[in-house]
């Protein structure tokens, strides 16, 4: 799966664990669903996952992880996927813009997700195995980008791999789980908590300054396919202005919290959050306590990539100081 800043992958068998303590067996809703890496490991333990996430790529991502069964679209999936890697290269917009104007990718490998994503763009696909197409073009232009895994700015210098081919590989799809098919949506978080039902609700809202969109821009564009308007050194969508999330605002942040969780009364509740977030834990007590016993693991973690290299101003000159390497983890627990 993509580099992502949040990611819970080290995380993921402590959270299946707690699921499963809370929730033998049922259907969990996941919000605010990212790489679906929560998701994906939920369904893998059988369970019928509802994901849910705003950004398009993101809900692209919980489609083919979390929506697609490998029983159903594993085979047709891998035919398609052996006839775009033969597709021609072909420069366009995304070239001159994310290898010309930016330099996120090589222009040899602009041009060949270029060609594939028209090519995607030009087939009459239904909305499941498209996802899983644009999964394994996303991927794979992730393992060949210049990047640290943001996308707020490219490297100074071509990592090493931005000179590899780009080669497309069928994404890990997974069997039907026991419960029924699951869904992949595209909403507002407080929307899909009170129109989605479920037995317990995964939550791990972005919490900080730290806009998903804005880090992951190359994403939507590739998924929505729309030649946006651009802005600055990183060429971001213009929307990644336009587009204010509450959870990335210290001010809003709490009370749009409060809103998903009241949208969620009555449900089993797991939170992932972090001591980097906008709340403290004693604050996430108290709003998560008004609707349950609230119960809390905490662990010590890695802090992301970007954080422990530090901070580059434009010219790539290291400023400043790293604080520290490490945080704390914290998943509550809210049973009704």
């Amino acid at each position: 799966m993509i580099k992502y800043l949040g990611s819970k992958r080290l995380l993921i068998p402590a959270i299946v664990e707690v699921v499963q303590d809370m929730l033998p067996s049922g259907t969990v809703l996941d919000l605010f669903s990212g790489t679906s890496r929560v998701g994906h490991a939920l369904k893998e333990a059988d369970y019928r996952v509802v994901s849910n996430d705003v950004n398009q790529y993101a809900a692209t991502l919980a489609r083919c992880y979390v929506e697609c069964d490998h029983e159903a679209l594993a085979e047709q999936a891998q035919r398609w996927i052996n006839k775009l890697q033969d597709t021609t290269p072909k420069a366009g917009w995304f070239t001159e813009t994310y290898c010309e104007q930016s330099r996120f990718f090589k222009p040899e490998n602009g041009a060949h997700i270029e060609a594939i994503r028209n090519a995607i763009a030009e087939a009459d696909l239904e909305p499941q195995l498209k996802a899983v197409l644009l999964v394994s073009l996303m991927e794979a232009a992730d393992r060949v980008d210049s990047t640290t895994g943001l996308q707020m700015a490219y490297l100074k210098s071509w990592a090493p791999r931005a000179s590899n081919a780009l080669q497309l590989r069928l994404p890990k799809l997974l069997p039907q789980p026991t419960h029924g098919a699951c869904e992949a949506w595209c909403s507002e978080a407080v929307d899909a908590a009170a129109r989605f039902r479920g037995d317990l609700a995964y939550l791990d809202p972005p919490y900080n300054q730290h806009s998903y969109l804005g880090n992951y821009h190359i994403w939507e564009t590739l998924v929505r396919w729309d030649q946006p308007e651009v802005y600055g050194v990183a060429c971001k969508r213009i929307d990644c202005r336009e587009r204010r999330s509450a959870f990335n605002s210290r001010p809003a942040f709490a009370g749009a919290f409060r809103e998903v969780v009241e949208a969620l009364a009555g449900k089993q509740l797991l939170v992932s959050f972090s001591d980097e977030g906008y709340l403290q834990r004693s604050q996430l007590e108290e709003i998560l306590g008004a609707h349950g016993k609230v119960s809390v693991i905490e662990r010590d973690h890695p802090r992301y990539v970007g954080a422990r290299i530090g901070i580059h101003n434009p010219q790539g000159k290291r400023v400043g100081k790293v604080s520290h390497v490490r945080n704390r983890e914290f998943l509550f627990k809210v049973q009704p």
